[in-house]
């Protein structure tokens, strides 16, 4: 019997069998295609997903195929610009770059390709699942060509016609939020092209952001890709019709105004509705659903595919206390409460963005501009990271400063934090204490050029306690704060989320 079986080996399956395998965990991994899909879905993510590539030992191999940008640019119906969510003249707290772009099969291959390194995982290609049932502490999985196996927890990551998710019967809530759109994907060999836009940022490239033409014409997003590879979405307009739309002269037609002169091949067309949808339970005895198995977003702020791996980071360290007997099963409860917050608010702030972007009637568009510009003034722009909550329930230290943020991670020396100190549980302190099973790092001894000194500081705390998943426990006094950690995880976390 395996550990934990994942079903599906997109980015969010092959990315938790990464971690789960680096943990030691025996692991079996079921995909249904032989091959990864040949054509690019997503391609945004930000700069805790790259913090999460290191901690699963894959960045070297995905780093090279990212291409950093600076954020995304919302333009209204005049080409004035009514929103800017970006990183330009902002320091960079986590090292990484804001936001990346990249080509979904390359990302696939490099993570399948890193689980070579681990013979305690076991991927098997062109498998299909058929059903399950649950005993106790094991799962039996039913597979094509009426093979069976078993594990003690499961993990779906079947995307958002999952097959687990309808096995267990469990319904999505949906966010009142579908609108369909055609998606284009080209390999352009030259600058794209904008109309006249007024309001960029003075030190923006247009070739480095996500610009969303909010244009009661037909609104319309132009997304960076890496190498040569560019993206549109197209809202489609009432009336239309879909394979029309896909046809290769109505294609040409919409990118003309981008492309005119510029060299390019057309790759893909295809038509989709976006969605704001979350499943009403993500556990299921021992079943976890993960990614658009269990949520689905729409696009406007390139955080779908991140939602997926914030969850697969979520789940595994706490697996892997389980597993190793170092916590009771009870832990696992507190998965959905952690993440569901997260998805649920960046789902709302994307279908609010969506209600604004999808507006037809022009004068309707012109008064939103003018709101939206008046709302600008004087405020400082954020990013589409800045939309995640703090963790507040959970295995998190209530009540103290910073308690459920995202850690930063500064340069120590010519070196990311995190391959200096490991990601495990970390404890920074002026005053070091016994840790146990939690590295303690004496800040006197680390070279950061005072950052962490000063982020505790700021929150007016002695020592900070950080998650494996790179979540602030909480801050306060070191042996406090582990105490407190101790108590959560041996079984009062149940009894928190359950009040």
């Amino acid at each position: 019997m395996f550990d934990v079986a994942i079903i599906g080996c997109g980015p969010v399956g092959a990315f938790a069998a990464n971690l789960l395998g680096k943990s030691g965990a025996s692991v079996l991994v079921i995909e249904q295609e032989a091959h990864p899909y040949p054509l690019p879905r997503a391609v945004h993510l930000d700069h805790e997903m790259m913090r999460l590539f290191q901690s699963a030992g894959v960045i070297d191999r995905v780093a090279p195929d990212m291409r950093d940008t600076e954020g995304h640019l919302h333009v209204g119906a005049d080409h004035g610009v009514i929103r800017y969510m970006g990183t330009v003249g902002r320091a960079r707290p986590f090292s990484w770059s804001n936001d990346y772009f990249f080509y979904q099969p390359e990302l696939e291959d490099h993570l399948r390709d890193g689980l070579a390194a681990y013979p305690n995982v076991t991927v098997q290609l062109g498998v299909g699942f058929e059903g399950l049932e649950q005993d106790g502490d094991a799962v039996t999985l039913r597979l094509s060509g009426g093979r069976t196996e078993q594990a003690r927890y499961v993990i779906a990551c079947d995307g958002a016609r999952s097959a687990v998710r309808k096995a267990l019967d469990i319904r999505l809530n949906d966010l009142d939020f579908e609108e369909p759109w055609l998606v284009v994907d080209a390999e352009v060999d030259g600058p794209v092209r904008f109309p006249d836009l007024w309001g960029v940022p003075d030190v923006a490239d247009l070739q480095k952001l996500s610009v969303m033409m909010c244009d009661p014409k037909r609104p319309a997003t132009i997304v960076p890709g890496r190498g040569n590879h560019r993206r549109w979405e197209f809202m489609l307009l009432p009336g239309e019709d879909d394979r029309a739309m896909m046809e290769p002269d109505a294609v040409a037609a919409l990118v003309e105004p981008y492309l005119s002169g510029v060299p390019h091949k057309v790759v893909r067309a295809a038509t989709y509705r976006f969605h704001g949808l979350i499943a009403e339970r993500w556990r299921q005895g021992g079943v976890f659903l993960a990614g658009d198995a269990a949520h689905q977003t729409p696009p406007f702020f390139g955080q779908g595919m991140c939602h997926g791996l914030r969850d697969a980071a979520n789940l595994v360290w706490k697996l892997d206390l389980v597993l190793k007997g170092r916590a009771p099963d009870s832990l696992l409860d507190s998965y959905q409460p952690e993440r569901d917050p997260h998805v649920r608010a960046v789902i709302s702030a994307a279908v609010g963005a969506g209600r604004y972007i999808c507006m037809l009637d022009p004068e309707a568009a012109a008064e939103r501009d003018a709101k939206m510009r008046e709302a600008a003034k004087g405020a400082q722009h954020g990013t589409a990271a800045d939309l995640i909550p703090a963790i507040a329930t959970g295995i998190v230290a209530s009540g103290t400063a910073g308690a459920g943020e995202r850690f930063i991670q500064p340069r120590v020396g010519d070196q990311l934090l995190d391959d200096v100190t490991g990601s495990g549980w970390r404890l920074f302190t002026r005053n070091p204490v016994e840790g146990g099973d939690v590295t303690v790092i004496d800040l006197a001894q680390l070279d950061d050029n005072g950052a962490i000194a000063g982020w505790l500081a700021d929150r007016d705390a002695d020592a900070v306690l950080v998650r494996p998943d790179h979540y602030v426990f909480g801050t306060g006094k070191g042996g406090d704060l582990i105490a407190r950690r101790d108590a959560l995880i041996a079984g009062a976390a149940h009894q928190e989320i359950a009040a």
